[in-house]
């Protein structure tokens, strides 16, 4: 079973220096009134897994999937329960985005080993 945790941007609307806060200092230092409030901060949640340097993959990371290229992680809910998914931008302006689940990509290999953290979507 997967631990249930977030990370937060924080928004630049509220606070000086934006930045990204893990999971414990969000928990110690942020009431539930800020946490939920959209405006205060954009929540991620934790997928479950790591990438290949250990570091654990968030939604809106950019990653670098094995040979398929780089690829936003998301959460998917229009397939009703919802599940987590790599989208990727085309190499190429004539073709389309496309998706495939996170989960699908490890094919055994639990370790993240496919996976490499290049960024996240909040950051520049």
């Amino acid at each position: 079973m997967r631990q249930i945790k977030f990370r937060a941007m924080l928004s630049d609307k509220y606070y000086a220096h934006p930045r990204m806060v893990p999971w414990g200092e969000l928990l110690e230092s942020f009431d539930a009134l800020h946490i939920f409030d959209e405006d205060c901060m954009t929540l991620m949640q934790y997928t479950g897994l790591h990438d290949k340097n250990g570091r654990e993959i968030y939604e809106g990371d950019i990653v670098h999937v094995w040979d398929n290229g780089v690829a936003v992680v998301i959460f998917d809910e229009s397939l009703g329960c919802g599940q987590w998914m790599c989208k990727f931008k085309p190499a190429f302006p004539d073709f389309e985005e496309w998706s495939a689940p996170l989960y699908g990509w490890l094919d055994g290999n639990v370790d993240g080993s496919v996976f490499e953290i290049l960024g996240n979507v909040y950051e520049t």
